[in-house]
């Protein structure tokens, strides 16, 4: 398995002002479907955070954080097998994902996803 990038979710009471703040680290907008926004450096494209300011409107549960894999099939039947918690089920999203959520030992959910 190869894992792509990791992504720190944040919730946030205003994505204006967290994009804003962010900014001036040097992250700029690269995705906003509305419920998540997704900021990146543009110097380094896999340096990335996501800005959540209602919370996942497609999941349960807001992930901690998210794992990009380049085999998400295989990475969900490895953990199932381990036995862990799955929080969301492995599906294909609307806007080109193949994910799931996963419980981490210490509570901490994951995003574990693959892009189409």
């Amino acid at each position: 398995m190869t894992v792509r990038r990791v992504v720190p979710n944040l919730p946030t009471r205003s994505v204006a002002v967290s994009r804003d703040f962010y900014g001036a680290l040097g992250l700029a907008e690269v995705m906003d479907l509305g419920w998540i926004a997704t900021l990146a450096s543009p110097s380094a494209p896999a340096a990335q955070l996501s800005l959540f300011p209602d919370g996942d409107l497609t999941a349960p549960v807001v992930p901690d954080l998210s794992v990009e894999v380049d085999d998400v099939d295989a990475v969900h039947a490895a953990l199932r097998e381990r036995g862990a918690e799955i929080v969301h089920p492995l599906r294909d999203e609307e806007w080109g994902v193949r994910r799931f959520f996963v419980r981490d030992p210490d509570g901490r959910v994951v995003n574990v996803l693959g892009h189409r």
